[in-house]
């Protein structure tokens, strides 16, 4: 159903009247002054203001909450491809398709999340009430949801008051992130007891193309010294893989140097 709104939405949105409606919904109508500056903007009439007031659009509070389960279903639905469980299951998921073009169209990205903590935070909502507002926002993005920590990290040790405008707030995270990809590279590379200098050659080359790759030679050469005939090599390859791959998904897109 979600995905038939999606597409509807697609549809929608290559007309003018439904950008007004949208408009229309951060409109507060008790205040004939609002009220009167969205008229003269969206040159709208007293007759067709009255009309559109009585198009019901869902809340984008509730649209980004269903886009977040969308997700949460289709990152799932992937698990259990990958796990071999779909005979376990009793859904057929062979007709469900995934509108991820669409999602991708409409994608917030990472600069428009952290100019919306600095509006937050200066209406005073407080950092439990942002940070529930930025999770909610995060997961219904395709391309940051594997940020969620990071920036929720950062909310909790910012004193955001310090931060005079957008641009500060957007610097001090890059900032943090940066900082805190290092000291992850570091710890993975020492947890999996890895060849650093390949290493980092990989992990730095997985960042620029912003994804992380089985093929070729380059994961094989941060793999500690054992033979591929060993039982453990591949167990060994697989772990650093996905856990590679989930630091990429992490920090593609913070810049910095490692």
């Amino acid at each position: 159903l979600f995905g038939e709104y999606l597409r509807a939405e697609n549809i929608l949105q290559n007309y003018d009247e439904f950008a007004t409606l949208k408009a229309l919904q951060k409109v507060d109508i008790s205040d004939p002054e609002a009220v009167e500056t969205f008229k003269a903007e969206h040159y709208v009439d007293n007759e067709k203001f009255a009309e559109l007031q009585t198009i019901r659009l869902p809340a984008e509070r509730k649209v980004q909450d269903y886009r977040s389960a969308y997700n949460d279903i289709r990152d799932w639905q992937r698990r259990e491809k990958a796990a071999n469980d779909r005979d376990k299951s009793t859904t057929d998921w062979d007709d469900v398709v995934f509108e991820i073009d669409l999602l991708k169209s409409q994608e917030i990205n990472l600069d428009y999340i952290l100019g919306l903590i600095f509006d937050h935070n200066r209406e005073k909502k407080g950092k439990e009430a942002l940070t529930e507002e930025v999770r909610r926002l995060i997961r219904s993005s395709l391309g940051n949801r594997a940020k969620e920590g990071l920036i929720v990290d950062f909310i909790q040790q910012t004193n955001l008051d310090d931060m005079p405008d957008k641009a500060s707030i957007i610097d001090a995270f890059f900032t943090y992130a940066q900082r805190e990809q290092q000291r992850e590279a570091e710890a993975l590379i020492k947890e999996e007891n890895l060849n650093e200098e390949a290493a980092r050659r990989y992990i730095r080359t997985s960042l620029k193309r912003e994804y992380a790759t089985e093929n070729g030679t380059e994961l094989n050469e941060t793999l500690p010294k054992l033979s591929p005939l060993n039982p453990q090599y591949k167990t060994k390859k697989q772990t650093v893989f996905q856990k590679i791959g989930a630091f990429i998904e992490k920090f593609k897109g913070v810049g910095g140097h490692l």
